[in-house]
């Protein structure tokens, strides 16, 4: 009787990962860096606080390699260290590198709302320039710097998408990343909201004559003036 071939081993199959699954997993992880940014930009995590990998874990029903993953993230912007034997620590915030950002911000937002302006007709700021000469207004007597810095990301926001330069709006996000903590803590100092209100307006206003050049020239002199108030008031801000 001829023999029977030996039977080959089956190979393990490769898991199978189905895409909603690895979808929904990515918008966790997404979820969670979100909500670690704006704890670490409103000081509800202050620098040198540590970051439990367990607790976070815990809190947001997720497994620990996604926490591992928003560390990653969070540490290429610049938000946290990891440090052997310590864990992720909020990262601290120092004032040279603080103002070399701040002259980074002056030429990038500067080409910003040129590029803005040139990109888009000039009727189209007429609603933040009514948002700001109007609601805006009100938030800063109030004090409602929670809805004034809404209000001042609309602006920021149209801003990069009329610009229609990715590149350009790359990098603005990632200084925007390092810079926002500080400006939850500027916009606090005596007189900073209702002067940065002012020097708003008349970018807007430049922008909604359809003027690039205006409109640069004064979003840079903005972000000079918020460096200079940043200095004056550093060692409560620092």
């Amino acid at each position: 009787m001829p023999k029977k071939s030996a039977r080959k081993p089956l190979k393990p199959k490769a898991p199978v990962v189905r895409p909603e699954r690895a979808r929904h997993g990515r918008n966790r992880t997404g979820h969670l860096i979100d909500v670690l940014r704006e704890r670490i930009a409103k000081q509800e995590a202050a620098p040198g606080a540590k970051l439990g990998e367990v607790e976070l874990s815990l809190e947001f029903g997720v497994p620990r390699t996604q926490v591992r993953e928003a560390f990653s993230a969070l540490e290429q912007r610049g938000l946290i260290e990891r440090i052997p034997n310590r864990g992720a620590i909020v990262a601290r915030l120092d004032p040279a590198h603080v103002f070399h950002i701040y002259d980074t911000r002056e030429v990038l937002e500067g080409a910003c709302v040129r590029l803005a302006t040139l990109n888009v007709p000039k009727e189209s700021w007429q609603d933040l320039l009514d948002l700001f000469t109007g609601p805006m207004q009100r938030y800063v007597e109030k004090n409602d710097f929670d809805a004034f810095l809404t209000g001042y990301a609309q602006f920021r926001q149209r801003s990069i998408e009329a610009a229609g330069n990715p590149v350009l709006a790359q990098m603005l996000d990632s200084i925007y990343e390092k810079t926002q903590v500080l400006i939850y803590r500027i916009i606090i100092l005596p007189g900073r909201a209702q002067q940065g209100l002012r020097e708003h307006i008349a970018v807007l206003e430049a922008m909604r004559r359809g003027d690039a050049d205006a409109a640069e020239a004064l979003r840079r002199e903005n972000m000079r003036s918020a460096k200079a108030c940043l200095r004056n008031f550093q060692k409560y801000v620092l």
